[in-house]
């Protein structure tokens, strides 16, 4: 029975934030396929706090390295900065927002890069 709730909790949260009611955000579309819920980011269904980037991400999506290897094909990898004072690994959140638009933050320093955040 709880993974009803979570589901039917999740799909009105889905629709309320495509429809821009305050009541929920929405999600990217790779979460909404892949069915995930509020409380597999937050560990909560009724959100109360922000996710823990580096505990709830790395359950599906792997750790730092994983990411680095997965993305390797790219032109610059930014999950694998050079090593060096100002590229300090980042969360997962400061490019990958779930409620709001991906931003991509080497292009602060770098705005030559060719990359887009997903």
């Amino acid at each position: 029975m709880q993974k009803l709730y979570s589901s039917s909790l999740w799909v009105a949260c889905f629709f309320m934030g495509i429809y821009g009611w305050s009541a929920a955000p929405s999600l990217p579309p790779s979460h909404v396929k892949a069915h995930v819920s509020c409380h597999d980011c937050h560990g909560e269904e009724a959100p109360t706090k922000a996710a823990e980037s580096e505990t709830s991400c790395v359950v599906c999506h792997g750790d730092l390295p994983a990411m680095a290897a997965y993305t390797k094909g790219l032109p610059v990898n930014p999950h694998a900065p050079p090593k060096g004072e100002h590229h300090a690994p980042l969360a997962c959140t400061e490019c990958h927002h779930q409620h709001k638009p991906p931003v991509v933050k080497c292009l602060e320093c770098h705005p030559t890069f060719k990359l887009k955040a997903k």
